[in-house]
């Protein structure tokens, strides 16, 4: 038997599956509504409304509830492990996304004032002429080089890392929805 029919034919991975794929597909839709734009990233990418993390560990939950029972030691299991993703989505992963945003302002911030400040005529950062007229350009690439990748190019800490609530919640609705209607 191949490996993908093994692992498809599992239908707590199946469920699984399908809530994440859901999630994925809707928070893209609804990121394209809001902001104009088709970010294919977020088919991909945590972060955003609905969670697909919770999404994924409630319906496993709910799934194994249904095969084996409530009081089953494998529901259990799944129960914690959903409360525990869950949580860990809505506290350390956004607080980790909200620190993010802070730092690429206070990155851009600190560009702009280095920009504002190296082009003011009051500045003679060689006034002593003894030969180091390079050192504007090394406080230059130092400033440049804290958002910059190795070619050059300018990046962003991720943001979308963690959820809201109502993320959390609404990708547990949709994990319990997908797992309910799936056919065990």
């Amino acid at each position: 038997m191949a490996f993908s029919n093994i692992i498809f034919s599992n239908p707590l991975i199946n469920v699984c599956f399908i809530s994440w794929a859901s999630a994925q597909i809707i928070k893209t839709i609804l990121h394209w509504f809001s902001n104009g734009n088709l970010n294919l990233e977020r088919l991909t990418g945590a972060g955003g409304m609905p969670s697909s993390h919770s999404a994924l560990v409630v319906s496993l939950t709910i799934a194994t509830a249904r095969i084996e029972g409530f009081s089953s030691s494998l529901f259990a299991i799944t129960f914690a492990f959903a409360a525990v993703v869950m949580y860990d989505a809505m506290g350390v992963r956004r607080a980790a996304g909200e620190q993010a945003k802070t730092l690429n302002k206070l990155i851009t911030s600190y560009q702009d004032f280095w920009n504002i400040l190296k082009n003011q005529p009051i500045l003679d950062f060689d006034d002593d002429d003894d030969g180091d007229e390079d050192e504007i350009e090394d406080l230059d690439n130092d400033v440049n080089g804290i958002s910059q990748d190795k070619n050059g190019r300018n990046r962003k800490l991720k943001e979308f890392l963690g959820h809201t609530p109502l993320e959390v919640m609404a990708g547990a609705l949709l994990g319990i929805l997908i797992a309910m209607i799936y056919p065990l």
